[in-house]
């Protein structure tokens, strides 16, 4: 094996580690996490969802999901560029499954609700029904977070010959 074959090897084992990491992440989100804190108050609710987002906003968070969007845009340059090598449909498949439905999903549509939701005073008139708002809509964009990570990884793993 080539060191250029070692590190492709290396870059797509990355990603699919981190597609997987983040999948799981969501997933417990979507499969009982926003379900627990549908449960409390909505004062309750708001300010542990409030804590949790920024909490989330760490070092070891951010390195995996920002270097899983990373590996995966290297991913996609490498396909276009060595179109013909096995796997690259794959590699670009499984890669921009993830930039569209963990990144791209992430910025547009779970990072301005949450920003959203640190504005918002938790005892204030306006808090219940924007909680039951964000409840349903953000988990519902999760779940698309949850799907494509996870079939990223699927596809990155599929990738590998």
């Amino acid at each position: 094996m080539s060191l250029s074959d070692a590190l492709l090897l290396t870059l797509i084992l990355l990603a699919a580690l981190g597609c997987g990491l983040m999948g799981g992440l969501f997933f417990a989100f979507s499969n009982f996490v926003m379900h627990a804190l549908g449960r409390l108050s909505p004062a309750n609710g708001i300010a542990a969802m409030q804590s949790i987002n920024l909490m989330v906003l760490n070092p070891l968070f951010l390195s995996v999901f920002m270097g899983t969007s990373v590996a995966c845009l290297l991913l996609i340059v490498y396909a276009l560029v060595r179109w013909s090598a096995p796997g690259t449909l794959l590699l670009t498949a499984g890669s921009g499954l993830f930039l569209l439905g963990n990144f791209v999903v992430t910025m547009l549509c779970n990072v301005p609700r949450n920003e959203l939701l640190a504005r918002v005073e938790v005892d204030s008139d306006e808090a219940q029904g924007l909680w039951q708002e964000y409840l349903r809509d953000w988990t519902r964009w999760n779940h698309v977070r949850t799907v494509t990570a996870l079939g990223a990884a699927a596809l990155l793993i599929l990738a590998v010959r």
